[in-house]
């Protein structure tokens, strides 16, 4: 089915130039606690994700992608603001299960009842509301249990999902008293898989859309898949997990989740071509940030939760016809906020120039074909009485660890450590330390928030 245009929009797509001014559809899929390697498209050596790796053949895959935290919260912060997560306050460490803060900033905020992404630091849904779009976000929001958190007030039109970390798949509640799983402002009780509802959310969003062509849509897909609890779609225990069973996981069952990811991934895609609206939509997949045991990070070192590549390198596909050359791998380094600066560069580049965004047209520098571009990256990762910083200027990265009143430095090359082995710590490199840390402090004051603060 040929997707239909309003007359003037007809029109404009006929002139010589061959320009045309259609908005592109927009979908992001984000995978919640994916490793690196865990598609078989970046290096999966024990499953295969054949959906996601066609989308891989005919878009671009961005082997070079940092997350702006390596927990969910900050992650997710920093892509739907398009800025630093420290900016917003409170948000560099994932909300705890039943809304609780866990540094000192969030439990502040918590304390107040106002511990989440505060409506006007909003700016992704917004703009693109703005701009015409009708957004719609279905699975897992982790930016706020208090209803002024909703992503109703966040520039979506419609939402159904779960608002904490993780829940259980097949009853859909976390481990906390709290009703969580919500239609809209509403608690809602529903039978089925996850990531199979989720997947069905989605669908029925994209039917409705295609009803209305004239009306550019966001579809913001955030999987529970592969989060814990562990349990692929057979793996239904007829009651709760237990605390202990709700955190243990084997690969296997791993694997299971990821086959149902990339299966729900191939519905989407075969719905935009029954619809006729592949054309002129731009779809995305990440991962929110590195993975825990029993994912697979390879090759970078380490897991979730540390500033290590493997907490915070992530893969990213994105497949935009007629723009994004297919079969393309791009080696710039980006991030996560870089997306969100593309999708507004291609959705409403009249509007980007005053948001101040933190990332780049990560998109529009590959259609240009530019060379790739060195840059400089910052992180700072709170949880109890630990923290993590990390800079990455060009192909040095220096990270600082402190934790029960002791301190940890590194220093790498990645350009030939990209594994982080060989640590360069030490006096040969003072120059290049204190280079870094003198970066890292101006970083720090820049982004300071004033919520939540004493």
């Amino acid at each position: 089915m040929i997707r239909q245009l309003t007359f003037l929009t007809l029109v404009l797509c006929l002139l010589p130039s061959g320009f045309c001014l259609a908005s592109p559809n927009i979908i992001f899929i984000v995978a919640d606690d994916m490793g690196y390697a865990d598609i078989s498209s970046f290096g999966a050596p024990d499953l295969k994700t054949p959906n996601i790796d066609a989308l891989a053949a005919e878009g671009v895959r961005f082997t070079n992608i940092y997350a702006m935290g390596p927990e969910c919260t900050p992650s997710r912060t920093s892509f739907l603001t398009g800025r630093y997560p420290q900016r917003v306050g409170g948000m560099e460490c994932a909300i705890g299960t039943g809304n609780v803060g866990r540094y000192d900033d969030a439990i502040r905020l918590a304390e107040k009842n106002d511990l989440g992404l505060p409506a006007d630091y909003a700016v992704l849904a917004p703009t693109l509301k703005k701009a015409g779009y009708h957004n719609g976000v279905f699975g897992k929001w982790h930016l706020g249990y208090e209803d002024k958190f909703s992503p109703l007030d966040q520039g979506f039109d419609e939402f159904t999902g779960f608002l904490g970390g993780n829940v259980e798949y097949f009853r859909h509640t976390e481990l906390s008293e709290l009703e969580v799983y919500l239609k809209g402002r509403k608690p809602v009780k529903r039978e089925g898989y996850l990531t199979d509802l989720i997947t069905e959310d989605a669908l029925t969003f994209l039917d409705q859309r295609a009803g209305i062509p004239d009306v550019p849509f966001f579809l913001y897909l955030p999987h529970a898949a592969p989060h814990f609890p562990f349990q692929g779609p057979d793996d239904d225990l007829g009651r709760l997990p237990t605390e202990e069973e709700w955190m243990e996981g084997k690969r296997e069952n791993y694997i299971e989740m990821m086959k149902r990811l990339d299966w729900s991934v191939g519905e989407i895609v075969k719905a935009l071509e029954i619809h006729g609206m592949t054309e002129n939509t731009i779809v995305v997949f990440t991962s929110d940030h590195g993975a825990m045991k029993p994912g697979l990070n390879d090759p970078w070192r380490d897991f979730k939760g540390t500033l290590f590549d493997g907490g915070i390198r992530v893969p990213l596909i994105a497949r935009w016809p007629g723009k994004l050359a297919g079969g393309k791998t791009s080696e710039q380094v980006g991030t996560l906020m870089d997306v969100t600066s593309s999708f507004l560069h291609a959705a409403a580049p009249d509007k980007v120039g005053d948001l101040e965004l933190d990332g780049i047209d990560l998109f529009g520098h590959v259609i240009a074909g530019e060379p790739d571009q060195p840059r400089t990256l910052h992180w700072r990762a709170k949880r109890g009485d630990r923290t993590w910083w990390a800079i990455r200027e060009g192909n040095l990265k220096y990270l600082r660890k402190k934790e029960a009143g002791q301190s940890e430095e590194w220093l790498f090359d990645l350009s030939s450590d990209p594994g982080e082995q060989e640590n360069l710590f030490g006096p040969s490199h003072t120059a290049e330390l204190n280079e870094l840390r003198r970066h890292l402090h101006e970083w720090e004051a820049e982004v300071a928030p004033t919520r939540g603060q004493p």
